[in-house]
C-alpha cells in the first residue's frame, strides 16, 4: 500500500467519525483549544521577551506600567518600524491579500493560508514587541484560527463544522490570553461566527476550557482585576451606566474613523511605504517620553491606572496620549489590534465620567471603579463588537456579578449605537476600507461562491437580429421554443424574441425580427453573485436574462424562477447549519 493510501484511510476514518459523532467534534475541538492555548502562550512570551531586550525591563516588569523612559530606549520603536519593514518586504508575496478569521469564516467557508497567518502574527509580535501601541490579539485569534481551518480542511469537514472550528480556535486563543474560557467562547460565537449557533456550544466550550488549561498549566497568569469599589451598583445606577455606554459608542466610532484618517493620510505623504512603520516610530517617542504607558497592549498601565487614584486633568491627559499612539500605530503600518487598547481607554473613560458626575452633583454618584469596569466593557464593544464577550470579560475579571449586569447594560447600549450609526467593528471597518461589505462574521461566502455561470443554462442557439418574422416563423413553429437569443452581425448580444409574440397579429412578417426582441439593455454577467443577479431582474422585470462574456458575446441565458429557487434552498441550508442540522 502507498503511503498517500495508508495516510488516507485514517482521514477518512476521522472525517466519518466526526460528521456521526457530536462526540468526536468535541474530542477534535480540545485537541484545537489546547493547540490555540500553547500558540498564545508562545506568542505573549515572544513578545514580552522582545520588551524585555529592547527596553531593558526589569523580570516581571510590564511596559505600560514603566515610570518612565528615555529617549534612548524609546530609539527602539522606530528600529522596531526597520524591522517590520524588513520583515514584512522578506516575506512579501503576489498571493491574494492576508484573511483573518472573521473574513474567512464570512467569506471563504473558515478556509485560512498558513503562511498569512504566519506573516501577521510575525508582524504582530514584532510590532508589539518593540514598543507599538497595539495588541497581540490579532496574532492569537489568527494562530487559533488557522489550526482549525487546516485542521477540518484536512479533514474536509462540512462547510458549517470548519467555520465553527474556526470560531473554537479563534475564540480559544482569546480564552487562554485572559484566562477567561467564558469570554473566549462568547468572543468565538459574537465575532468570528456571527451568531450562537446550538450545534457549536458544546465544541467552542470544550476548546475555550482546554486553552485556558494549557496556557495556565504554561504559566500564564489569568486576568484578574481587583475593582476595589468603594460603592454597590445599584439598579438606579444602570440608567447612569447606559448614559456612559452611549459615550463610549462615540468615542470608539471616532477611535476608528481616526484610525483610517490618518493611514489615508500616511500613505499620501511623500514617504515610501516601507518607511512608514519608522516615520510612526518616531512620532510615538515624544508621546511615550510623556508616559509610557502609551505603549503595548497597556495591561500594565490598566492595572496600575484602576490600583492608583489620579487627578481627571492626568487621566484626562492618558487617555488622549493612549488613544493618539494607538491611531498612529495602527495608521502608520504596525501590525496589530484595538482589543486590549480599547480596554485600557475604555477605564480611562470610566474614571472620567464618575468624576464628572462627581463634580455636577457635589457627591460622588458612582463609584469611580465600577465606572471604569463599565467602561472598559462599553469601549471594547463599541471598537471590537461582542456585548456578551465584554460582560463575561468583567465578570470573569471581577467575580462581580452585580457589576455585571450594568456592564451588559451599557455593553448592549454601546452595540445598538455603534450598529445603527457607524455599522461597523473594527476588524469590518478595515475590511470595507479595502472593498468589502460585510459587516459581522455571519456566512455569506454561499452567496458570493453562487454565482450566474454555475447556474446558467449554456446557449448554443442564437439567432441573427436581421431575419425578418416571417423567416423566424418557419424556422421556430409555436411550441418548438419559448423565446429565442438574437444577436446582430457582430455577434454581439441584441436582445430576447418570446416566440408567441412572433405570432402576434397585426405584425408585418416582412419586419426584422430584431423590432420586437426585449431586455436588448438587460443582462447578466458570468461572475454576477445571486443577490446581484435577483436585484437585475427586479429592476428590468424580466422573466429571462441572457449571459454575456466581457466582448457581449452570449454565453448563457438564466430564469428568474429558477434563481429564486436556488437562493431558498442554499437559505434554507444556511439555516439548517446554523441551527445544527447534521
Amino acid at each position: 500500500m502507498s503511503l498517500r493510501r495508508r495516510l488516507f484511510f485514517p482521514l477518512a476514518w476521522l472525517r466519518r467519525q466526526i460528521r456521526a459523532s457530536e462526540f468526536a467534534l468535541i474530542v477534535l475541538a480540545v485537541v484545537i483549544g489546547a493547540a490555540s492555548g500553547l500558540c498564545t502562550v508562545v506568542l505573549g512570551a515572544l513578545a514580552r521577551t522582545l520588551q524585555h531586550w529592547m527596553f531593558a525591563l526589569p523580570r516581571g516588569q510590564r511596559l505600560s506600567a514603566v515610570a518612565s523612559l528615555g529617549w534612548a530606549p524609546l530609539a527602539m520603536l522606530p528600529v522596531g518600524g526597520a524591522v517590520l519593514s524588513i520583515f514584512s518586504w522578506g516575506v512579501r508575496s503576489k498571493r491574494r491579500r492576508m484573511v483573518d478569521a472573521v473574513e474567512a469564516n464570512a467569506l471563504h467557508g473558515g478556509r485560512m493560508s498558513v503562511p498569512d497567518s504566519l506573516v501577521v502574527s510575525g508582524q504582530t509580535v514584532i510590532s508589539n514587541g518593540f514598543g507599538a501601541s497595539v495588541g497581540l490579539e490579532a496574532a492569537y485569534a489568527q494562530m487559533g484560527g488557522v489550526i482549525a481551518s487546516v485542521t477540518g480542511a484536512a479533514l474536509q469537514l462540512r462547510r458549517s463544522d470548519l467555520r465553527n472550528l474556526v470560531g473554537a480556535g479563534a475564540g480559544a486563543s482569546i480564552a487562554a490570553a485572559f484566562g477567561a474560557p467564558l469570554t473566549g467562547a462568547f468572543y468565538a460565537f459574537e465575532i468570528v461566527i456571527g451568531a450562537y449557533t446550538p450545534s457549536a456550544i458544546a465544541p467552542i466550550a470544550a476548546a475555550a476550557i482546554a486553552a485556558v488549561f494549557v496556557s495556565q498549566l504554561f504559566g500564564a497568569q489569568p486576568y484578574i482585576i481587583d475593582s476595589l469599589s468603594g460603592l454597590p451598583a445599584e439598579s438606579h445606577h444602570y440608567l447612569l451606566y447606559a448614559g456612559l455606554g452611549g459615550v463610549c459608542a462615540l468615542f470608539g466610532i471616532a477611535l476608528m474613523r481616526l484610525v483610517a484618517l490618518v493611514e489615508q493620510g500616511s500613505r499620501m505623504a511623500p514617504v515610501p511605504d516601507w518607511a512608514r512603520p519608522m516615520l510612526g516610530g518616531a512620532l510615538l517617542m515624544p508621546i511615550a517620553f510623556w508616559s509610557p504607558q502609551v505603549l503595548s497592549a497597556g495591561h500594565g498601565a490598566l492595572h496600575m491606572d484602576i490600583a492608583v487614584g489620579a487627578s481627571l486633568g492626568f487621566v484626562a491627559l492618558v487617555f488622549l496620549a493612549k488613544a493618539s499612539a494607538s491611531i498612529v500605530s495602527l495608521g502608520f503600518g504596525y501590525r496589530g489590534g484595538l482589543f486590549f487598547a480599547s480596554l485600557f481607554l475604555g477605564t480611562l473613560v470610566g474614571h472620567l465620567f464618575a468624576g464628572v458626575l462627581e463634580i455636577i452633583a457635589g457627591y460622588p454618584v458612582v463609584d469611580p471603579h465600577n465606572a471604569a469596569m463599565v467602561g472598559m466593557a462599553a469601549l471594547a464593544v463599541a471598537v471590537v463588537g461582542g456585548p456578551m464577550t465584554m460582560a463575561m470579560l468583567v465578570l470573569e475579571a471581577t467575580q462581580d456579578f452585580a457589576l455585571t449586569g450594568a456592564v451588559l447594560a451599557a455593553a448592549l447600549v454601546s452595540s445598538t449605537i455603534v450598529r445603527e450609526t457607524f455599522g461597523y467593528s473594527f476588524s469590518t471597518w478595515r475590511l470595507h476600507l479595502r472593498g468589502e461589505t460585510i459587516k459581522s462574521a455571519r456566512d455569506i461566502g454561499w452567496i458570493r461562491a453562487l454565482t450566474v455561470d454555475k447556474m446558467m443554462r449554456r446557449e448554443t442557439r442564437a439567432t441573427d437580429c436581421e431575419i425578418s418574422i416571417g423567416e423566424f416563423r418557419q424556422r421556430f413553429p409555436l411550441g418548438s421554443a419559448s423565446r429565442v437569443v438574437l444577436v446582430n452581425a457582430a455577434h454581439h448580444y441584441a436582445g430576447i424574441v418570446q416566440t408567441p409574440a412572433a405570432y402576434a397579429d397585426g405584425l408585418d412578417p416582412a419586419v426584422g425580427v430584431g423590432s420586437i426582441a426585449i431586455n436588448a439593455d438587460a443582462a447578466l454577467a458570468v461572475d454576477m453573485d445571486i443577490v446581484t443577479v435577483m436585484k437585475r431582474f427586479d429592476a428590468s422585470g424580466a422573466d429571462e436574462l441572457a449571459v454575456l462574456d466581457s466582448d457581449r458575446h452570449v454565453v448563457g441565458i438564466l430564469s428568474e424562477s429558477y434563481v429564486r429557487r436556488r437562493y431558498a434552498e442554499e437559505l434554507e441550508k444556511a439555516q439548517n447549519d446554523l441551527f445544527g442540522e447534521r
